[in-house]
């Protein structure tokens, strides 16, 4: 069956993937250097305060990058971070408190926004999301992890963001990141689906679940899909992965081998899961289903994954 026959429309970019900024960690700790980039003209600033991402409006739409005056003229920020360099101009994120976030909501000269509204409905161009998902999950870090957690004593800022350290038991403390496997299990023509109860009416997704220490991310596809669903699966195949900043996850998204058929729903998991064969599931990205279902918009690996699968049906497995 060619993927033709479906009629997906072009391919969607994946969200927050295909970064291209040089983080340029051997110059986190070069203080004269983030000085120079931080008061240069060609640097930009991405403006993140909690959930809200600030946007600046202009006579071609809305722009999440901010000169170094601009950033400035916003108020004192939290943090003040340094993400990367691009074509050798400095990328920098700061962080500014509540009521600084308050006082631009209302005004008319900002759009104040949070990160999945400004990837779901493109408010932005889609090079600006990598960078502005880096801001916003190391921020999120910074925010949760003021104090050791060796020894309970206030932590400091160190390498531009990326470290924070304990001058009373001198522990170094650096950012995580949280492994995700989302799968989609594969019978044929068949694929298996869920819903959770937070998601949006009609809306089905591929399952997902954080792997655990000592956990190959196979073990986690196989684990969470048995653990969800009631399905053994067997051969796994990786697909690709994204940086998912909610707050700071890595989804590592892979199609699996369905060994069994019926399923057997954990209900504090899943309000639901069923099959769904491959021409339901392309109605179901084309937001075409005759029961007003869909799959999760094309800002998600869960899209790409299903779309995939679709397109090449079980051959996906290798």
């Amino acid at each position: 069956m060619s993927a033709d026959i479906f009629d997906l429309g072009p391919k969607p970019q994946l969200a927050y993937a295909g970064g291209i900024l040089d983080r340029a960690a051997e110059r986190r700790a070069d203080e004269a250097f983030l000085r120079a980039r931080a008061g240069d003209d060609a640097s930009v600033f991405y403006v993140v305060g909690g959930e809200w991402i600030v946007l600046r409006k202009s006579s071609g739409g809305l722009n999440p990058a901010f000169p170094p005056s601009a950033a400035r003229a916003l108020g004192q920020p939290v943090e003040t971070l340094f993400l990367g360099l691009e074509s050798g101009a400095g990328r920098f994120a700061i962080g500014l408190g509540a009521e600084a976030i308050e006082r631009l909501k209302a005004d008319e000269v900002f759009h104040v926004t949070d990160l999945r509204t400004i990837a779901v409905q493109g408010l932005v161009p889609l090079t600006h999301l990598p960078a502005i998902a880096e801001a916003k999950s190391l921020l999120h870090w910074h925010a949760r992890h003021r104090f050791c957690a060796n020894c309970g004593a206030p932590t400091r800022v160190a390498q531009a963001g990326w470290r924070r350290d304990c001058a009373q038991c001198e522990a170094q403390h650096f950012p995580r990141t949280d492994p995700v496997a989302i799968m989609l299990a594969i019978d044929g023509d068949r694929c298996l689906l869920g819903r959770q109860p937070r998601f949006p009416p009609g809306m089905w997704s591929c399952l997902a679940g954080f792997a655990e220490p000592g956990e190959s991310i196979e073990e986690a596809v196989r684990r969470e899909t048995r653990e969800e669903a009631g399905i053994l699966c067997g051969r796994v195949r990786y697909f690709a992965s994204q940086p998912w900043p909610y707050p700071s996850s890595l989804m590592i998204g892979c199609h699996t081998e369905a060994l069994s058929r019926d399923i057997r729903v954990d209900h504090e998991e899943l309000e639901d899961a069923r099959w769904f064969s491959r021409a339901e599931a392309a109605s179901l990205l084309t937001r075409r289903h005759p029961q007003d279902l869909a799959a999760p918009p094309p800002m998600a690996i869960a899209h790409h994954l299903i779309r995939d699968w679709v397109e090449h049906g079980a051959r996906v497995l290798g």
